[in-house]
């Protein structure tokens, strides 16, 4: 399994997972359009935050079911889909703005070794 992350909403920050070492982790809040917060101080990189799958949740705010939808929704955006917010900010209300990945994966800041 690969890691997952993701820019915050807010700041445009990837969000690191606590298993590199070149950025300290920081505690990002994910929000969906009903109000719900999960907050994440440690994020391990596979889309846990606060006890909540962000792909579930994907699915779950567009009325489907499952983590695999919610990927299939991520990679292949439609028109129309809510995302969850990841904010740094807990005040920060909910936002019909797209989920946007992070290009080094909260991990391979440096760029990827080839051994």
């Amino acid at each position: 399994m690969g890691v997952f992350s993701f820019l915050t909403t807010d700041t445009r920050e990837s969000v690191p997972n606590k298993w590199q070492d070149d950025r300290p982790t920081f505690t990002v809040y994910m929000k969906d359009d009903k109000g719900n917060v999960w907050k994440e101080s440690a994020y391990e990189g596979y889309g846990d935050f606060g006890g909540k799958d962000i792909y579930e949740l994907l699915a779950e705010m567009n009325g489907f079911e499952g983590r695999d939808k919610g990927i299939e929704i991520f990679f292949k955006p439609i028109r129309g889909m809510k995302y969850p917010n990841l904010v740094r900010d807990k005040s920060r209300e909910w936002e019909d703005k797209l989920l946007l990945d992070c290009p080094d994966q909260g991990h391979f800041y440096g760029g990827i070794e080839i051994y």
